[in-house]
């Protein structure tokens, strides 16, 4: 059971709909909180999404996901300011899938507490990297060294940093329910 489960057991579909557009308004809020950096700016969207996937699982996640690249694809400003797909950031958007599947199946097996939580949290966010160095890689004119360079190795503390507070946050929530039906 996810904490989204949890909190609202009648999941009916126009519920899910709001949670599924809820997940994706999170990760397009929090892809404004920028920090400028070329050619990839530093933002709050992993975040985001780990907590988007810990709390929604992975089917859910997914959903809301592909709902914010939607939102991307069809003009709406829901990217960090500055990006676009098809630019270099798109590699790592596309990379959000399968780090929200990843850490929404740790949700859907039952990561609540905080050292799964983090293990997942830290497993998902390095899913990122993959799409994300590849695409800088073929569309810029750095080489792979360099998109690892420019792409990978000034967000990996950061990562981790958000990795940590999104399992407190997860593992907060778990226990602050836990304590309220007590």
């Amino acid at each position: 059971m996810t904490l989204s489960k949890a909190l609202l057991p009648s999941q009916t579909l126009a519920a899910r709909a709001l949670m599924v557009l809820g997940g994706a308004a999170v990760i397009a809020l929090a892809a404004r909180v920028s920090v400028p950096m070329y050619p990839v700016p530093m933002t709050l969207s992993t975040l985001a999404v780990l907590l988007v996937g810990l709390t929604m699982g992975w089917r859910m996640g997914l959903a809301a996901v592909l709902a914010y690249i939607a939102e991307a694809a069809v003009g709406l400003p829901v990217l960090a300011p500055g990006s676009v797909l098809g630019g270099p950031t798109t590699g790592f958007i596309i990379g959000f899938l399968p780090m929200v599947a990843l850490a929404g199946l740790a949700a859907d097996l039952g990561a609540r507490r905080f050292v799964p939580a983090l293990l997942a949290s830290v497993a998902a966010s390095l899913m990122i990297y993959v799409p994300g160095v590849l695409w800088l890689d073929a569309v810029t004119p750095l080489s792979l060294g360099g998109a690892i360079e420019k792409g990978m190795l000034p967000f990996v503390a950061g990562d981790m940093a958000k990795s940590v507070l999104a399992a407190l946050a997860v593992s907060g929530g778990w226990a602050l329910l836990g304590r309220a039906r007590s």
